[in-house]
């Protein structure tokens, strides 16, 4: 057995191969941006690679590479299921309708005059979203019917591009208001407004599409679930202050007895047609009704060392530390 690992400070990579040196697995650090990668994957036996969603380089072409190397018959991490619906919001909302998974109700139009013809009938407020971004980045409420003709207008003219540094600064301003932020992040927040990402010039502007999902009000947390195979572990997020999302907002309460046992059963069930390899779910709650909002295959790491154990798929709570990016190793060996 040898491994492939792509290699990113801050990854889930610096886990794996910490595991791979603990427990003598052999194991090559490889780039996945050579051009003869697929020659330098030949004596492999896997590959992982933990792509990002804001690197506009592995947008490009990291689920491309990991489907052809699968065909190679080298095993990957993430494989085909777990990520070709990966910070795509559009994608997701097809795939949890198709297997009626109790998904957020949510509209997808590819042409200006359905979208006005929808916006006149529906009722306010929604939330709109671009079909990527982590963290409640490019999402917004939209609370009445002129304020989404604009976005309408926009989304089939100009578009809408993936920074918005407008809304980067104010988040920063509350972080760093609240001292979770330093002034030298504040000061980067002002940056942004001269200087844009990296991805934000390379990948463009979004347009040709407008998303909205329904709106579920009262809402003071979302609850995010990952499940490994048939591992599963949780955390409660709070909302930020005198917002309605959650996500990305920091304030995290890792008690098992705040999580709502219902939404663990949910993610295995749901996950037996999704056939993942690890993925996360966003829940929040309508009328009793636990719903999902939104998937990932990943995550930041760091957070979940703080969670108290986990559970298994028969729901049986294990108490006690774990590295979920050991599991996705030793998933992959057991295939």
């Amino acid at each position: 057995m040898k491994l492939a690992i792509h290699h990113r400070k801050g990854s889930f990579s610096e886990r794996w191969v910490a595991y791979c040196e603990r427990k003598s697995i052999s194991y090559k650090i490889v780039n996945c941006y050579d051009i003869d990668i697929i020659e330098q994957l030949r004596d492999c036996d896997a590959l992982l690679w933990h792509h990002h969603h804001n690197n506009y380089k592995d947008a490009l072409f990291a689920k491309q590479l990991l489907f052809s190397v699968k065909k190679m018959g080298v095993k990957v991490f993430p494989d085909f299921d777990t990520n070709w619906h990966f910070d795509d919001k559009v994608g997701q909302k097809y795939l949890l309708e198709a297997i009626n998974a109790p998904f957020i109700p949510t509209y997808v139009f590819y042409d200006k005059n359905s979208a006005l013809q929808w916006v006149e009938k529906t009722t306010f407020p929604k939330v709109f979203k671009l079909r990527g971004g982590a963290g409640s980045k490019n999402v917004r409420l939209v609370k009445s019917k002129i304020e989404a003709v604009n976005k309408v207008n926009r989304a089939f003219g100009k578009g809408f591009s993936q920074f918005d540094s407008w809304e980067n600064f104010k988040e920063k301003y509350k972080r760093f208001k609240n001292g979770k932020d330093s002034f030298i992040g504040l000061l980067k927040g002002i940056a942004r407004f001269i200087i844009p990402t990296e991805f934000s010039k390379k990948h463009g502007k979004e347009k040709g599409y407008i998303y909205f999902q329904e709106f579920i009000p009262n809402n003071t947390y979302d609850i995010r679930v990952i499940v490994i195979e048939n591992k599963a572990f949780a955390i409660k997020r709070g909302v930020r202050e005198g917002d309605f999302r959650a996500s990305g907002s920091g304030n995290i309460l890792y008690d098992k007895n705040e999580i709502d046992l219902e939404t663990i059963k949910i993610s295995f069930e749901v996950n037996k047609y999704l056939k993942t390899q690890s993925v996360a779910f966003d829940f929040v709650k309508h009328n009793e009704e636990l719903l999902i909002v939104e998937i990932s295959y990943c995550f930041t790491a760091e957070p979940y060392d703080f969670c108290p154990g986990y559970w298994d798929i028969d729901l049986n709570w294990y108490e006690g530390k774990f590295n979920p990016q050991e599991w996705m190793i030793e998933n992959l060996i057991n295939e």
